[in-house]
């Protein structure tokens, strides 16, 4: 059995959590969310506690079996308390700005890269003098979080010999010696 598909969810207060077909929906003060559910997984909603069951042993059902309770989980976690992404802008030069659902970076290109923010997630830009700056990414959809902020990684990778780049807040960089030290 899959332990994390045969844990069960207790529904917090405020959050409201109905099947409609094979969709879940999830509603809450954050926003609203849903998500179709494969055939093979059963899902019951009782006593504010959702329990998910699947109908055999396959391989393909014990994942998914783990897949959606995780899922929902995460949805449920999104619309009471939400989700928030810290990256940081490691590089002489290298500055963050927000224009409403737009970011404007500056990261060492001959040009500034406007990027767009999906409605759904809100953005905040943060300067310090000698600091470097920092974008926080907030909202209530953790796949939709987790894309913007890989996509805003993807942009400027930090790179092994100095650590520039787009690094997430307390992720330790994998260091490389440069040349001088493998020519001893």
């Amino acid at each position: 059995m899959s332990r994390i598909g045969k844990a069960p969810i207790t529904i917090p207060a405020g959050v409201e959590v109905k099947m409609d077909g094979n969709t879940i929906h999830v509603k809450g003060t954050k926003g609203e969310l849903k998500q179709e559910i494969d055939n093979c997984i059963s899902v019951s909603i009782e006593d504010n506690v959702i329990t998910f069951a699947r109908e055999n042993d396959h391989k393909d059902q014990r994942s998914k079996h783990g897949l959606y309770r995780s899922l929902v989980s995460n949805m449920i976690e999104g619309v009471s308390n939400g989700f928030t992404i810290k990256q940081e802008l490691v590089g002489v030069g290298y500055r963050a700005a927000v224009q409403g659902q737009k970011l404007e970076l500056s990261l060492g290109y001959s040009h500034n890269v406007l990027f767009e923010i999906p409605s759904e997630v809100s953005v905040k830009a943060e300067q310090e003098r000698g600091k470097n700056p920092i974008v926080t990414f907030e909202s209530h959809d953790k796949q939709l979080i987790g894309q913007v902020a890989a996509k805003l990684r993807s942009l400027r990778k930090p790179e092994p010999y100095k650590g520039k780049g787009i690094r997430y807040v307390g992720e330790q960089i994998r260091r490389k010696a440069g040349k001088s030290a493998a020519k001893k």
